[in-house]
């Protein structure tokens, strides 16, 4: 079955109107560092390959906006931030390494498609926070635009959070402007030792709802890392008040960023046997999920919004404890044979799933687009 190489929008509308023309969905793939994420793509073996819409269309630092095709990479942005001093907000993680693919290949289409908020998140807000507009192409193989390339847009539908996290089932990015944030000079790491869950989430709470604006507030094995950045005075005003507030003995951790990068790319399970996923919990509750799923090996980031957790392959001891406190879960990696068989996204009630529904067939009424990625779906007449 074919593969369509695309290098430019009109490329991707071709290949959508050929598609539309045999009836014949796509996969969607650029750099394929998340192909394993998500249920198995039902197609005929057709691809998209959009690795060719790659490069960075325009970059203002004085306005924090940036505009690029969906197939650079995010390194590659990331680089070009750093030269002026800023970064992407919402911090990319980098799951490669953990989904089995090369480290590095990760593009800020699948970014934004797969939702990968780091640790940052718990400050300057998710991917959809920062998707000023983007542009795209349609089950109808129309080419469209939606938001805008500045800060303040109020007109139209917020269409730019639509596809973060859509996991590319609604329509095929073919451009993306980000709004960017300045990258502070310093950043601190401080750590605080052999506290029970409990007590180190209610620290962490503590620090999340001061003033102090932490980038990082990780749990792991007993431990609390909180991360302050900051110019050199302000950063160090930050630390003194931080050690006021706790009146903890804390540790400064010199490789503190890189600890929050492996938290951010979940690379403690990288080598590890188990099923992984990704539960969003409110942080109140984290210390009593932590211990109700009684995981071999877990951790914790967003102040407890997040719980990182392993389990035993093929099951799924997650859900009920996460549902109990209005949290929801994502299997992110596991044996192909277990995301079928187990729902990898939240399964939706009736009322969502039939907007969920309606929404997919307003953008991709042939679901063309990556079917079965997400739910299990068949192909519906127009």
């Amino acid at each position: 079955m074919p593969t369509h190489i695309c290098s430019s929008e009109e490329d991707v509308v071709d290949a959508v109107v050929a598609a539309r023309r045999w009836r014949s969905p796509l996969e969607i793939v650029a750099g394929g560092s998340k192909r394993d994420f998500g249920r198995t793509v039902v197609t005929m073996g057709s691809t998209l390959d959009v690795s060719g819409l790659s490069g960075i269309v325009s970059y203002e630092p004085e306005e924090l906006i940036l505009t690029a095709k969906p197939g650079t990479s995010t390194s590659e942005i990331e680089a070009v931030l750093a030269e002026k001093g800023q970064r992407l907000g919402f911090e990319p993680a980098d799951w490669g390494a953990l989904l089995g693919a090369a480290p590095g290949l990760g593009t800020i289409g699948g970014a934004i498609s797969a939702d990968t908020n780091g640790p940052a998140r718990l400050r300057h807000g998710a991917v959809r926070d920062h998707l000023l507009g983007f542009r795209a192409v349609n089950g109808f193989g129309e080419a469209f635009k939606a938001g805008g390339k500045v800060v303040k847009n109020v007109t139209g539908f917020d269409m730019p959070k639509l596809v973060c996290g859509a996991m590319g089932t609604l329509c095929v990015l073919t451009e993306v402007t980000l709004r960017v944030f300045p990258r502070p000079s310093l950043s601190k790491v401080l750590g605080i030792r052999d506290l029970t869950p409990e007590d180190g989430f209610a620290l962490l709470r503590k620090v999340w709802s001061s003033p102090l604006d932490a980038t990082g507030l990780a749990y792991s094995r007993g431990t609390v890392l909180i991360r302050l950045d900051g110019e050199p005075a302000p950063l160090a005003e930050k630390c003194a008040a931080l050690r006021i507030l706790l009146d903890r003995e804390m540790l400064e951790i010199p490789d503190g960023e890189i600890a929050f990068r492996a938290i951010a790319d979940g690379s403690v399970f990288e080598d590890m046997p188990y099923d992984v996923w990704r539960c969003f919990v409110p942080p109140a509750s984290a210390a009593q999920v932590a211990a109700e799923i009684d995981s071999p090996l877990w951790l914790a980031d967003w102040a407890g919004g997040l719980l990182w957790v392993g389990t035993i392959p093929g099951t799924d001891t997650v859900r009920g404890s996460v549902r109990r406190v209005g949290g929801h879960s994502v299997l992110l990696r596991a044996e192909e044979e277990t995301r079928e068989r187990l729902a990898v996204f939240e399964p939706q009630d009736a009322v969502r799933l039939d907007m969920t529904r309606r929404v997919k067939a307003a953008f991709d009424p042939l679901g063309l687009f990556n079917p079965g990625r997400m739910w299990p779906e068949r192909m519906e007449d127009v």
